[in-house]
Parts: C-alpha cells; structure tokens; sequence
C-alpha cells in the first residue's frame, strides 16, 4: 500500500508543481486522475459511497477520487487543514470499507498530505 501510495503522491506533486496553488478544487480534481492515468494507475472520480444508520441506507456520498479500488484521494484548497477535514476522511474510509486514505491541499506552496489509515 505505501508504494502505491508514493505514486499517488508523486503524482499530484506533478500536478501542483505544473499548476501551483490558487485555483479551485474543481482544477485539481480534473488534472490529478490524468497524470495518475499517465502512470497506468486506475481511477474512480467522484465514486459514490451510500451511507446506513441502523442498517438502512439514509444517504449517498461522493468521494473525490479512489485510485487502484483501495486509496481514497481527497482534495482541499484551504488555507489549513482541521480535525473536521481528518474526521471526513476518516468516516468517509469506514463508510467505504477502505483502509487508507489520503488528505491533499492544494491551496498552499508547498502541497500538503496528511495520510490516514483506519
């Protein structure tokens, strides 16, 4: 897993390096599943994850990227990341039944990751 991972990384690195920080997470969204399809990686955008509460089913969820069928990607453009932004992913991992997810904001010069397992 940290070796996907680490080209998931790298990837979106390539993308904030070509593009820089500024535009809306719509921008990222768009460029980050090209170049991971540049590197023959697999991915889901905007895959929907339905949610339960007492065995029932009481909502759908779109998560903004699942690459290879077990990372969720996550893009921010905020000017920090919060607990509330861990705790989404970390709901948004049990919800899904993945492991592994992984946190990216693009609003800064330097692109910050935050890696969560569950």
């Amino acid at each position: 897993m940290e070796e996907l991972t680490g080209k998931i990384i790298s990837c979106a690195i390539e993308v904030h390096k070509k593009l820089g920080p500024g535009f809306l997470e719509s921008v990222y969204q768009t460029a980050l599943p090209m170049e991971l399809a540049k590197h023959r990686l697999t991915v889901e955008t905007q895959k929907g994850i339905k949610i339960f509460y007492d065995n029932k089913e009481i909502g759908l969820h779109r998560l903004d990227l699942v690459v290879e069928g077990h990372v969720i990607v996550e893009l921010k453009t905020v000017k920090e990341f919060d607990d509330s932004h861990i705790a989404q992913l970390i709901s948004y991992l049990k919800a899904s039944g993945l492991k592994v997810g992984l946190l990216m904001n693009f609003a800064k010069e330097v692109l910050k990751i935050k890696r969560v397992v569950n």
